[in-house]
C-alpha cells in the first residue's frame, strides 16, 4: 500500500488551501504561523472575533426565538439551520459566554439568525 500523505502536508501543497470545512465557524479565520528558535513552524488559528452584536441587530437578519424546556443549542440549530454543528452561528447572535446559557431558561428570547444572514466576511480576526 502507497504512503499517504498527512492532512496537513497535503494542505500546504495547495495554495489557499484551510483546514477548516466551510460550515465550520474557523472556515474564514486567518492561519498563522509560529517559527520556533529551531527553526520548525508551528501553525495555528489566529483569534476569532465577532463585530459588535449591535451591527448584526440592526440589519435585521435574525428571529426571535422563546426557548422551551428542554431545548439545546444544537436541537434548536438543527431546527433552525438543519445542521446541529451550526450552534455556534446562535451562540454568535446572542451575548453569552457560554452556549448552555442560550437555553438554560424556558422563557428566554435570544436571536436566531436568517441562513447566511451573518456575513462571514464582517468577523474580524
Amino acid at each position: 500500500m502507497a504512503d499517504i500523505e498527512p492532512y496537513e502536508s497535503a494542505l500546504d501543497a495547495i495554495p489557499g488551501a484551510h483546514p477548516y470545512p466551510r460550515s465550520s465557524r474557523y472556515h474564514d479565520a486567518e492561519i498563522g504561523i509560529h517559527r520556533q528558535p529551531d527553526g520548525t513552524e508551528v501553525r495555528y488559528t489566529k483569534r476569532r472575533l465577532l463585530p459588535p452584536l449591535q451591527e448584526l441587530q440592526e440589519e435585521d437578519d435574525a428571529q426571535t426565538h422563546t426557548v422551551s424546556a428542554g431545548e439545546r443549542p444544537d436541537l434548536l440549530a438543527q431546527r433552525y439551520f438543519g445542521d446541529p454543528g451550526q450552534w455556534w452561528q446562535i451562540a454568535d447572535a446572542n451575548p453569552v459566554l457560554d452556549p448552555r446559557e442560550l437555553t438554560d431558561e424556558a422563557g428566554k428570547e435570544i436571536d436566531i439568525p436568517l441562513a447566511g444572514g451573518f456575513p462571514r466576511g464582517d468577523r474580524r480576526v
